[in-house]
């Protein structure tokens, strides 16, 4: 099969790339920048383009048998000053995206989501017909709703045959953003730069290397106008950590009412009239840990699609091994079992 990937140079998207071009797929990665692409195998054919630019997409997805649309703009914390840039990519460049799909009859394609649409579900477990309202702290998370249920629903209902899959929060080996900025919380802890944690934030954690199988799996499988949540079992982020602690042989970040981060965000939120925070100090962020619970229900995928996840356990021992030895450190306790 012939694919076209957004988002293919990023870190989900090289795993991605890497499994489809492994199992004998022809892959055409898109790519800003083709210096971001030297990583990927010799097999895959790179494209300079850009979403929000629908003509520089066009002439390699004409004839594709799939396309898989993992382009975004994710960061949480700077958000409030970079709005325009996440509606520009995460909305106008998903529409692009599909039209082109739907204009050039391009036969599947499956959207990437996430879990943050949902927002903070109380005590419930969700399943893919909870449908949250628009109210979150996040930029991040407004405008991947919008490109969910404002842009991807209403083509689905048109007649595009597109999966939709949502992800929880995703870590592994390579975890970087261009730049080498580490994408999650794992590398401030092992730094000494985390002091503490939420006591009610919980959330699905998604090894990549599984998600990169269930996404796949999403486009051999998955039932074209169909939603299916991929994302692990939610797990409390100080069962995560202390998961983290057991393993390194670093103290796990205090755990504190989940309502002392959103008196703090509030309060930052007030003092970034006057100036821009620290890193790691954003309103955005604070209040974003604050947001409690995302209790998802992957039941569907899980019969629909066959996907598997291993034990979080496994997957944290095998990225901390990684991570560790990126830093030059070493696990000062016995591996989990």
């Amino acid at each position: 099969m012939e694919y076209f990937v957004t988002g293919a140079t990023g870190f989900i998207g090289t795993h991605l790339v890497e499994r489809l071009a492994a199992d004998g797929h022809q892959v055409t990665a898109l790519t800003r920048d083709r210096s971001n692409a030297t990583h990927l195998p010799e097999s895959v054919s790179v494209i300079e383009g850009d979403i929000t630019e629908k003509a520089s997409m066009r002439a390699e997805i004409e004839g594709v048998d799939g396309i898989f649309h993992l382009a975004a703009w994710f960061q949480i914390g700077p958000g409030p000053w970079n709005s325009k840039t996440a509606e520009r990519i995460n909305v106008d460049g998903t529409r692009n995206v599909l039209e082109l799909m739907d204009d050039l009859d391009i036969p599947k394609g499956v959207y990437v989501s996430t879990v943050g649409v949902y927002g903070d579900t109380g005590s419930e477990y969700v399943d893919e017909s909870y449908r949250a309202p628009n109210d979150f702290p996040s930029v991040y998370q407004r405008t991947k709703w919008q490109a969910h249920y404002e842009v991807a629903e209403p083509m689905i209902d048109d007649g595009l045959p597109l999966v939709i899959t949502t992800l929880g929060a995703v870590f592994g080996p390579g975890d970087r953003d261009y730049d080498g900025t580490p994408r999650t919380g794992f590398t401030g802890h092992l730094n000494g730069d985390l002091p503490m944690i939420p006591n009610e934030f919980v959330l699905p954690w998604d090894y990549v290397e599984d998600t990169a199988a269930n996404i796949t799996s999403a486009m051999e499988h998955g039932e074209p106008g169909e939603e299916y949540i991929i994302a692990n079992e939610p797990r409390n982020i100080v069962e995560v950590f202390d998961m983290v602690e057991e393993f390194t042989g670093i103290s796990r970040p205090r755990a504190v009412p989940s309502a002392l981060f959103t008196i703090l965000g509030y309060g930052m939120l007030i003092a970034e009239q006057f100036t821009k925070p620290p890193e790691g100090l954003e309103s955005e962020l604070l209040r974003f840990f604050a947001s409690g619970r995302v209790l998802v229900d992957n039941s569907k995928a899980e019969r629909d699609l066959e996907i598997e996840h291993r034990p979080l356990d496994e997957s944290l021992r095998t990225y901390l091994d990684w991570e560790l030895t990126q830093q030059g450190l070493e696990s000062t306790t016995r591996q989990l079992v």
